[in-house]
């Protein structure tokens, strides 16, 4: 597995043997009925692959490989032709390959080794959690298996990515590569995301167009409005799922903006929250007032001197998206007020009206372990022809209903447990990773507060991002380079250098 590593000292044999290899089935197609339009992709794929396979096999690239797939393949909206009993979507295979590849590197590869986290056993616990909540209520189980089946394994592969990412980012250097990749790829897929708004046109509903192989199911287009505008969704497979998506990744934009000192990364911040307001969703309005909360807790100082930003910042909103401030507005100040329009209706149609009825029908018969992980199923399925329960619009109540107060304080705990733990080391840490931990804690917690308004495990991609980013929280924590290294690296080293003791310098209180 040293070609995983990228560090194959056979890399020239390697990638001759397929360049040659590529050059012979190219002139053979002439002689043959294969049509060049077919046989070039292919080519031109392993030519690329036999030139930068350095690079591409190594592990940091292989996370950005599953970052970028994540963020801009359609989940749910395109899969490859296979005949399997499950979609076979490009984001299952490439973390297939990448899991496959990880293990056997543990297995052969002695500097490849499993990494633990901060929050292991509340993650064991919950899993466990789940489980038993599916053996205590076989027969519903039984009803929905499928459904199950398929949302354990949807939190399998989310603890394989968190692990995977903590395992083999052991470098500070390699946690800022990744991070770049998701902000700058989340300010593209925001920028998408207003030109959706102002044309209609999403360019994710034609991604076959360019890659041939994948095929698209148009029934899981989502088409939705929100005060006569359309609501935007990119590749995400919801509006406010998208939304939540661009929240989480801002504060990470300005991590980079304070720590590179480069504009661009201000561009991506603000990019990012025109696109997610642009979504015209309520919940990533309140993901960026749970970030605004955490830098003024960690970071007083330096969010104060943000808030002249303020104003052209609405001004630039206002320009990009048109109508999205007004949009925003009416969503949380409806004719009537948000809580009675959230009240009134039947069961599903609000939050609120839906509260009561579910914790009286659903959790009051079963408080300790739930009804069953996975066992909830809200809207018709091929395998699942009549819902056997409504639309929450409430992630926390959804796990309550699941898997009972346990599952509940269980994830809980997977929160809090690494947002104190990220908070002590932000608070202690005097490097640039200080402002990493804090954008993390802004993302994570976000993500956690947005619970409350959606089914926020449900939307696989923002999902994700979330077991990604806590992967590359723990990786930030377990850092190989000591403090006094990571003071020096990168762009702001010459001015962070002051921070540290001359060489001869003696400790303070001992003689010289």
């Amino acid at each position: 597995m040293r070609l995983v590593l990228g560090q194959d000292k056979q890399g020239p044999l390697f990638s001759g043997a397929i360049v040659v290899a590529a050059l012979i089935l190219l002139g053979l197609t002439v002689f043959t009925s294969d049509r060049l339009r077919t046989v070039g992709p292919l080519l031109a794929l392993g030519v690329a692959l036999a030139v930068t396979h350095r690079t591409l096999f190594q592990w940091r690239s292989l996370i950005a490989l599953i970052l970028c797939v994540i963020l801009y393949i359609p989940m749910g909206r395109y899969s490859l032709p296979a005949s399997l009993p499950v979609n076979l979507e490009p984001y299952r295979l490439v973390v297939l390959f990448v899991a496959i590849g990880w293990v056997t590197s543990m297995l052969i590869d002695p500097r490849v080794r499993f990494s633990h986290t901060p929050i292991d056993l509340p993650l064991i616990l919950f899993g466990l959690i789940a489980l038993a909540s599916d053996v205590v209520n076989r027969s519903r189980v039984d009803s929905v298996q499928s459904e199950v089946v398929k949302r354990l394994l949807f939190f399998l592969s989310f603890f394989v990515v968190t692990y995977l990412t903590a395992s083999v980012v052991r470098r500070f250097k390699d946690v800022d590569f990744l991070t770049r990749v998701l902000v700058g790829g989340g300010a593209i897929l925001a920028v998408f995301a207003v030109i959706e708004r102002n044309t209609g046109f999403d360019i994710f509903n034609h991604l076959q167009t360019v890659v041939p192989f994948l095929h698209l199911d148009a029934t899981q287009i989502p088409h939705l409005h929100r005060g006569g505008r359309l609501r935007v969704y990119a590749s995400a497979q919801h509006p406010i799922a998208l939304g939540a998506a661009l929240a989480m990744l801002a504060p990470f934009a300005v991590y980079l903006a304070w720590y590179h000192r480069r504009w661009r990364w201000w561009a991506a911040a603000a990019l990012l929250v025109v696109g997610s307001l642009a979504t015209g969703s309520r919940t990533g309005a309140v993901m960026f007032g749970v970030t605004v909360l955490t830098f003024i807790w960690l970071r007083p100082r330096q969010t104060r001197r943000l808030w002249p930003a303020l104003i052209p910042a609405l001004l630039l909103i206002h320009l990009a998206a048109p109508g999205a401030l007004g949009t925003m507005r009416a969503a949380f100040f409806p004719q009537g007020g948000i809580i009675a329009q959230q009240s009134k209706g039947a069961v599903g149609s609000g939050r609120l009206s839906t509260l009561g009825p579910a914790l009286q029908r659903e959790f009051i018969p079963n408080p300790l372990l739930g009804e069953g992980f996975g066992t909830r199923v809200t809207t018709k399925t091929p395998t699942v022809a009549v819902p056997n329960g409504p639309v929450l619009d409430d992630q926390w109540l959804g796990i309550l209903l699941e898997t009972g107060i346990a599952g509940a304080l269980a994830l809980l705990w997977i929160f809090v447990r690494l947002i104190r733990r990220l908070a002590v080391e932000a608070h202690e840490d005097e490097s640039p990773r200080s402002w990493f931990l804090t954008a993390a804690i802004a993302s994570i917690a976000g993500f956690a507060v947005s619970m409350l308004f959606y089914d926020a495990f449900s939307f696989i991609q923002v999902t994700f991002l979330l077991f990604i980013v806590m992967g590359l929280s723990s990786s930030a924590l377990l850092a190989t380079e000591p403090a006094r290294l990571l003071r020096l690296s990168g762009p702001v080293g010459a001015r962070t250098s002051r921070l540290l003791p001359p060489p001869n310098a003696q400790p303070e209180g001992q003689p010289g």
